[in-house]
């Protein structure tokens, strides 16, 4: 299940908004497609960030990925956890599994991103491709 609360990057990155704040992670369907977590390379808090930029890497048993910010802004939090557990972000990655927290200089961006359930069509037509 999709939270329905959450706005999806085409790179499949997740943003939940609390005001002018943005909790960020990544997708279910890319943790699934990464296979067992690793390790995640994460951005520095303080850093200033705009929409596609990489923030960071998770790597995985099968690959590397990059992490692109959906939103722009500062990094003003870090899940430092997962530095110590990055399986968590295979196990519950729209909640423990979080990757930072955003200060949005820009919250209008947030409506260009997909809602849930347009997230859900595009991974079907992803899987058609």
């Amino acid at each position: 299940m999709i939270p329905s609360d959450l706005r999806f990057h085409k790179e499949h990155e997740w943003v939940r908004l609390d005001g002018t704040q943005a909790t960020v992670g990544i997708s279910d369907f890319a943790q699934d497609a990464l296979g067992d977590i690793v390790f995640l390379d994460l951005p520095k808090v303080g850093t200033t960030v705009k929409v596609g930029q990489q923030i960071g890497e998770v790597e995985s048993t099968k690959t590397t990925s990059t992490i692109y910010t959906p939103v722009s802004g500062t990094v003003i939090k870090i899940n430092s956890d997962l530095k110590d557990r990055p399986e968590v972000v295979n196990s519950d990655p729209y909640g423990n599994g979080w990757i930072a927290v955003i200060a949005l200089s820009n919250p209008g961006e947030v409506d260009q991103l997909m809602t849930a359930q347009q997230y859900e069509t595009f991974l079907a037509s992803q899987k058609k491709g």
